[in-house]
């Protein structure tokens, strides 16, 4: 039997307490960070059992007018023993999920008054190495088009390559201060950081701020939120708006969206009694805009756990291609590297079954003075190589900026 703490507390407290080693997820529902374990698993199927095998006492919460907002709105807050961590693209790779000894949660990082919160660039100098160079990745899209074009009806719809880049510095990376400068750069997304398994000395860590949400689970309530077909954004307003009409009024992203919209649908449509799926829209972030759907179901039982729920979902199409088997052994003959937890899922899951989980993209793997980062886009039969190459390079960017690195990625016109 093992044990976890709980407790509330205000948002700068929390942001700033961060260190490697723990993990950290923070939502429009709240922020929450777990430090140390009080139990681990490889498998999210065992996430369950670890939780019915751990008591917690009720989170201690401040007094007053001054306490939290988490305080004050218990609906956002965990109920009971939670679990956290992350979960792998390959299946049956091995995840890290963790039952921390200690639990804090604070409200979203949205209701924090501006400010720079402690942002900045990260010294450097960086070297910078592609895996693959721009011109390989151009021939991987190729590649795929070709087994698309070659393959019957139905038997390779879409493929999602992706490609990374290997930056080192002159010193260990501050995870801490790239977690605070991807947190603050959109407060209203998700920010996460999990230590991952070590391979080889040191600590390792998934950071990143994703713009996706897998699911989310509370109560009956249930919502996913894919997002497939993008657009890099631009700083003069006139072609930002021009590229946002022309991303929305699409044929090949609306048909690579609504690939993955249904995917996401029939997932679902065996736990829920019903479900709601609304006409695609657009949603933007710093660098990108995405067509958007958000999904939302009443379960038909209540107790089923978020993590359940997770796993029936992924990979989804936005990040793996369709059918799942045809797309991922496209993407293992392609793709040079082994993506790891990049394309898995974040997040947590409480002993009432609720919580959210994430899908890891916009995201770098984190060891000593290198960062792997890792950006994909969805190939489709009539996607253009080059546009493909740009749509990486554009992702990519969003990492970058945050670390304070002013040279674009390799493949950027």
């Amino acid at each position: 039997m093992s044990h976890q703490r709980a407790r509330t507390a205000a948002l700068d407290d929390l942001l700033a307490a961060y260190r490697p080693g723990s993990a950290f997820l923070a939502s429009g529902r709240g922020v929450l960070l777990g430090r140390g374990a009080a139990a681990r698993t490889d498998r999210l199927a065992d996430v369950g059992d670890l939780l019915r095998a751990t008591t917690t006492e009720a989170p201690e919460v401040p007094d007053g007018p001054a306490a939290p907002a988490a305080s004050r709105a218990p609906g956002g807050v965990p109920r009971g023993p939670l679990a956290l961590g992350a979960i792998p693209f390959a299946p049956g790779a091995p995840a890290r999920i963790v039952v921390p000894e200690e639990v804090v949660w604070a409200p979203p990082l949205s209701e924090a008054p501006p400010g720079d919160r402690g942002r900045g660039p990260l010294p450097g100098p960086w070297t910078m190495r592609a895996v693959p160079e721009p011109a390989a990745h151009v021939a991987g899209v190729e590649r795929a088009l070709k087994l698309m074009a070659d393959a019957g009806e139905g038997e390779l719809a879409k493929v999602v390559l992706a490609r990374s880049l290997r930056l080192t510095g002159p010193g260990p990376v501050d995870v801490a201060r790239l977690l605070r400068n991807l947190a603050w750069r959109d407060p209203a997304g998700f920010t996460f950081a999990m230590d991952l398994p070590t391979a080889g000395e040191g600590p390792r860590t998934l950071v990143g701020a994703s713009p996706e949400l897998l699911v989310a689970k509370r109560g009956g309530a249930v919502v996913s939120n894919p997002l497939a077909g993008s657009a890099p954004r631009s700083a003069d307003p006139s072609k930002d708006q021009r590229r946002a009409v022309e991303l929305l009024g699409s044929a090949k992203d609306r048909h690579e969206h609504a690939v993955v919209v249904e995917a996401v649908a029939e997932a679902l449509r065996p736990y829920c009694r019903t479900l709601r799926v609304p006409e695609p829209e657009l949603a933007g972030t710093a660098t990108l805009w995405h067509l958007s759907t958000r999904i939302t179901g009443e379960l038909r039982d209540t107790d089923t756990p978020s993590a359940v729920l997770a796993a029936a979902l992924h990979p989804t199409p936005a990040v793996c291609g369709t059918p799942t088997a045809a797309a991922r052994a496209a993407i293992a003959a392609i793709e040079p590297f082994d993506r790891g937890f990049y394309t898995g899922a974040v997040g947590y899951t409480d002993a009432a079954g609720d919580g959210e989980w994430v899908v890891s993209i916009r995201c770098a793997e984190v060891s000593g003075d290198s960062l792997d980062l890792f950006a994909g886009g969805g190939i489709v039969p009539g996607s253009d190589p080059d546009a493909e190459l740009a749509e990486t390079s554009a992702k990519l960017r969003t990492l970058l900026l945050a670390l304070g690195v002013n040279q674009p990625p390799p493949g950027t016109g």
